[in-house]
């Protein structure tokens, strides 16, 4: 597999934006609520801790086979960061695997970004070479899991530290074309 690049993504209200170090600043306001680690542990970063974590992140992984692709949330009418979204692409037995997350800062949760955000992600990487779009759901976090389900992923019945494994499998293309949305879900 080739290493992917992230590219910029619009969609009805947002552009993904690939994520750069100059990002930071903004975006440790926009995820300075300590309510944001409920579910994954931890603690706000500051400014400097994610200039760090960013500068790691655009470096790319030191794994030449997987390829971490992470961009930023702008909503596009307030001209500002809201969130995160990010795909792991690895290789697997049956092709490439992406693995998912998101988050948005507490300030505009409740009006459909993380699932605007998500369905956008799911959709470039349904152009991609990749087989599979996984995520790691807490039990109990009811509005990752519906933004999972909206995205088009399933929970399956495998569970790693304690989260549940959401999937959607990409359906091969046939003759250069995807024989339906592109998607299908399943455990």
């Amino acid at each position: 597999m080739s290493t992917l690049a992230p590219g910029a993504i619009a969609t009805a209200r947002l552009d993904l934006l690939p994520l750069r170090v100059a990002h930071a600043e903004e975006m440790a306001g926009v995820l300075s609520d300590p309510a944001l680690h409920a579910f994954i542990g931890g603690a706000p970063d500051t400014p400097q801790s994610l200039r760090a974590r960013y500068e790691r992140l655009t470096a790319g992984s030191p794994d030449p086979g997987v390829s971490w692709l992470n961009w930023v949330i702008r909503l596009r009418d307030e001209g500002c960061l809201a969130g995160t979204v990010q795909a792991t692409v690895g290789p697997a037995p049956h092709g490439a695997v992406a693995e998912i997350a998101w988050v948005v800062g507490t300030a505009w949760q409740g009006r459909g970004v993380a699932t605007e955000a998500a369905r956008g992600l799911v959709e470039w990487l349904g152009r991609q070479p990749v087989r599979e779009v996984l995520a790691h759901i807490h039990p109990e976090h009811r509005a990752s899991a519906a933004v999972a389900a909206a995205a088009g992923l399933a929970p399956t019945d495998v569970w790693q530290d304690g989260e549940r494994r959401w999937l959607r499998r990409v359906v091969p293309e046939v003759d250069g074309a995807r024989t339906d949305s592109g998607f299908q879900t399943g455990s």
